[in-house]
């Protein structure tokens, strides 16, 4: 098992609530964080038929056996679990009694808005963060071999060919929950969307667009990408909501959570296309905005993150608040930091410069440095930088001693 940086965060809130939710895809390691962290609970899958048909048809005499407390996998199989628990926890509230795992949102959302609203801590499982990864995976690899391969453990943990996992993944696990939640029967039109999805990485989000390309009606495209949000598959990074004085773009733009998924999605079976591919820019870009995520979802904390664009020209890709100032980031995929790269990291706070902090700009090169007002992060520094970041509640952390130029 890879250590997980959400274990912090886990130990945190089981010290708080009596009942502890870890959501996130399918496969992205939740119910191993959860064995490994909590080893003397009793653990119970509702994927399991037998489990499941006991607590539908005896639901006392099911959780009778768990008074103490125990490890309920997959819980928005049995929807009834939130209200029995609401009573259990509300009789005796020992924190961390209960761990929850799920991986599809609908069900789970509604049950703990419905029953359990202050007494569940909820946390976000995604797959690997580079600071997951060991350090030799990371010296020895590159960004387009890790955005080909993606963060799903079980790609890390042998042999397995992503290829051949991301297709087994998409048949067995994606639409599985289409027809469990949508009863769609045209799988062949929802498997059309969801390759347009992967086209627009990185693009703002054109429900209109995206609906008549995939010959569907707009509130099914909607109804669809709902789905795969829900199921931790896509998420939308919304416009920053201040106003400046100038006409914003608001629209939200659409990022993969594993761009390995994006890129499979692409057809694209292995690194060196990948390298070529005219996607490769949006691709890096989803890669680096999905690790920010995952530092915030790994430390506990809200996503809270937003890119700015307005109607003259000026952007950012990645913004986010520190305190009573602003945060933006620059992403290139070039490995090379020329003196346009620098002009653009400099640009990406210029619509608000006295509440701005010195900009960053992340790269597919190695080398970590300032120059021109910009901070430069190579993307195998991230991990360090987001680790400060995050430990530090939102603070910007001091810029380590790079050399000038």
């Amino acid at each position: 098992m890879y250590p997980r940086q959400l274990s912090v965060a886990l130990s945190r809130l089981t010290a708080q609530f009596p009942v502890v939710l870890i959501t996130g895809p399918r496969q992205s390691g939740k119910t191993t964080l959860a064995r490994a962290r909590f080893p003397d609970k009793p653990y119970v899958s509702f994927e399991d038929p037998i489990e499941r048909a006991f607590a539908e048809e005896d639901p006392r005499g099911f959780l009778a056996r768990f008074a103490a407390g125990a490890i309920f996998d997959e819980a928005q199989r049995w929807p009834d679990l939130f209200s029995h628990l609401q009573g259990m926890v509300d009789q005796d509230r020992t924190p961390g009694r209960f761990v929850l795992t799920g991986s599809q949102q609908f069900g789970l959302l509604a049950g703990i808005t419905q029953s359990l609203a202050g007494r569940v801590g909820v946390t976000h499982l995604l797959p690997l963060a580079l600071g997951e990864l060991p350090a030799t995976t990371l010296r020895k690899t590159d960004p387009d071999a890790l955005m080909q391969r993606g963060g799903y453990p079980a790609l890390h943990a042998g042999e397995m060919n992503p290829t051949d996992w991301f297709a087994s993944y998409v048949a067995t696990y994606i639409e599985r929950d289409v027809r469990q939640v949508l009863r769609i029967r045209d799988l062949s039109s929802f498997q059309r969307f969801l390759r347009l999805c992967a086209g627009r990485t990185g693009q703002l989000l054109n429900l209109n667009a995206l609906g008549e390309e995939a010959g569907i009606a707009h509130s099914t495209a909607r109804a669809w990408l709902s789905l795969l949000e829900a199921s931790y598959l896509v998420f939308q990074l919304p416009s920053y909501h201040r106003n400046f004085g100038k006409r914003l773009v608001k629209t939200p733009k659409l990022y993969f959570t594993d761009t390995a998924l994006a890129a499979w999605l692409l057809g694209l079976r292995a690194s060196d296309q990948l390298a070529l591919h005219p996607m490769r820019g949006a691709l890096f870009e989803n890669f680096i905005v999905g690790e920010f995520l995952k530092a915030r979802y790994n430390a506990g904390q809200p996503a809270d993150l937003y890119f700015w664009r307005d109607n003259n020209g000026l952007e950012a890709d990645l913004l986010f608040e520190d305190g009573d100032r602003l945060q933006t980031v620059e992403i290139k995929s070039g490995a090379t930091v020329t003196a346009d790269t620098i002009r653009a990291g400099q640009k990406s706070n210029r619509f608000a410069p006295d509440e701005s902090r010195e900009p960053w700009l992340i790269h597919a090169g190695a080398d970590s440095y300032s120059r021109s007002g910009v901070r430069v992060i190579g993307w195998r520094d991230l991990p360090g930088v987001l680790a400060a970041f995050t430990a530090s509640a939102g603070a910007v952390p001091p810029a380590p001693t790079f050399h000038k130029q």
